[in-house]
């Protein structure tokens, strides 16, 4: 099984709509969930700086590609800038770590990771500058060949309009949390007026409890399909053109998540899920950041 599920960039480039999502894995579990997730047809990975898996991420790819018989052009890789490295000097020096540990000379998709700076008040004005300076190397460095393409993640619709005022490179894609807990439809009919791909992280709602993915209506949902809760969730966002990030050291559930292409919730079965919409942010709310 391959993931071939394609979605087009405004940047000319395809990316999958779904990716393996990389956050909190550590040490020789990078290697064993890299080899798993190549081997059931994953072909697109998101880490970040702050994840602090770059290189061990790196390593695995250089040795398993070949297993597999795949060359970097066979995978989509992402990661984003972290929040204390905003700013032109900053975000082209980190940048240029990232490919270091990352053992490539390009990446497919790079973010900023927060509209704010780490260690600055989210109403300071500073944000405002500095976020705006990192755009502008990120596309120099699309310019030099090493970004193919730009995004960002966890902004709202206002710092996307500030944005759209002053980029040259319009971005390709938007990661946010997303999901029936959490359904911000103006956000996506704003990305979808914009040819702005939305992609969603935490798509089964929060790690530290299981709401979301213990609800009755899911749960009915899931059956009746005959499916996993879990995979009612992705593909309650992917069947909507929404792509999804999910993560996971369970290697059946790894397997289990690429399975979401096999069927299809019904009109009914959406909008059943977006009435759970409870405007809830599990993770970060970046509303506060000016």
């Amino acid at each position: 099984m391959k993931c071939f599920d394609q979605v087009l960039l405004n940047s000319g480039f395809t990316m999958p709509m779904i990716s393996l999502g990389t956050f909190k894995l550590k040490g020789d579990d990078v290697f064993q969930i890299i080899d798993a997730a190549l081997n059931y047809g994953y072909r697109s990975f998101d880490t970040a700086q702050v994840y602090k898996n770059e290189e061990s991420i790196g390593n695995a790819l250089k040795i398993l590609l070949p297993k597999y018989n795949l060359n970097r052009k066979d995978i989509f890789l992402i990661t984003k800038l972290g929040p204390k490295n905003h700013g032109n000097v900053r975000c082209r020096v980190f940048y240029l770590q990232s490919l270091r540990n990352l053992q490539t000379d390009y990446l497919d998709l790079f973010l900023i990771h927060w509209p704010a700076v780490q260690g600055c008040k989210p109403s300071d004005e500073i944000n405002i500058k500095l976020r705006n300076e990192s755009w502008q190397e990120m596309e120099k460095l699309v310019i030099e060949g090493k970004i193919n393409s730009v995004g960002v993640s966890n902004y709202t619709m206002r710092h996307l309009e500030e944005l759209y005022k002053y980029c040259k490179i319009e971005p390709s894609v938007l990661q946010i949390e997303y999901h029936p807990h959490l359904v911000q439809s103006k956000l996506l009919q704003f990305c979808q007026k914009n040819n702005l791909h939305l992609q969603a992280y935490s798509s089964l709602g929060s790690q530290g409890n299981n709401l979301l993915l213990s609800n009755n209506l899911v749960r009915q949902i899931a059956l009746k399909h005959a499916v996993t809760n879990a995979q009612v969730l992705l593909k309650w966002a992917a069947q909507q053109n929404i792509g999804v990030i999910p993560k996971s050291t369970n290697l059946e559930h790894l397997a289990e998540n690429l399975k979401i292409f096999h069927f299809q919730l019904t009109e009914k079965d959406i909008d059943d899920l977006n009435s759970l919409d409870k405007s809830c942010h599990y993770c970060w709310n970046p509303e506060c950041v000016i």
